[in-house]
């Protein structure tokens, strides 16, 4: 894990001024207790787990997770997984298509199709959209990746269940909260809404979200 992001202490105040319910969460969160978003700034690392996570609940995910890392023997890299044979993938819990696009990630980070070295080059919508174009990686998955790994400071990710969850629970709103309203706040809190949407899930969850 890498030193908290530049940005945050900054994001802090400016958050707090713009928005009072937002300013209540930063306080209820501070240190001790607050534990701030970080990342490993291993990308190939965080797009397994991305796909090993998809559409199971957090508990199977790490469970599959964890068998997955023993096979690659604590070394999730792509030459380690390029060696795994279906078989073996399967045996950790892992579907079919989780499995092709494990395999295709690996395949072309090595052959070198896929560059994520171009990603920090590259603004949060055209990283999205080139993030996107990996097999089993969508616009969610995409933004988890820049908002954990890259830490970029402005992703709303208006997909995630948990965010709007979070809305809708600390500004009294029904649930699905009205996407005018969502994007409402998006505006109150660019350009540093990956910090509100940290403080939101943060809101609803025990533990502090990691990826």
């Amino acid at each position: 894990m890498t030193k908290v992001p530049k940005y945050w202490k900054k994001a802090k105040g400016y958050l707090s001024k713009k928005d009072k319910i937002m300013s209540k969460l930063i306080k209820n969160y501070q240190s001790p207790s607050e534990t701030i978003l970080t990342s490993r700034r291993d990308i190939f690392f965080s797009l397994c787990k991305s796909i090993i996570g998809q559409q199971i609940s957090v508990a199977a995910a790490n469970s599959v997770f964890l068998k997955f890392k023993k096979k690659c023997k604590n070394r999730i890299k792509p030459m380690t997984v390029s060696r795994l044979t279906t078989r073996q993938l399967r045996s950790c819990g892992l579907s079919r298509q989780k499995i092709l696009g494990i395999k295709n990630l690996s395949k072309q980070i090595l052959n070198k199709s896929f560059k994520p070295k171009l990603i920090s080059k590259m603004n949060d919508e055209e990283a999205i959209i080139y993030l996107s174009s990996l097999r089993q990686i969508g616009k969610w998955s995409a933004e988890m990746i820049l908002l954990f790994t890259y830490n970029r400071s402005d992703i709303w990710p208006v997909q995630d269940i948990g965010l709007l969850r979070a809305i809708s629970k600390n500004y009294k709103k029904k649930y699905l909260p009205p996407e005018q309203f969502v994007n409402l706040l998006k505006k109150r809190f660019s350009p540093y809404c990956s910090v509100a949407t940290w403080y939101l899930w943060r809101s609803i969850d025990p533990e502090p979200i990691q990826y």
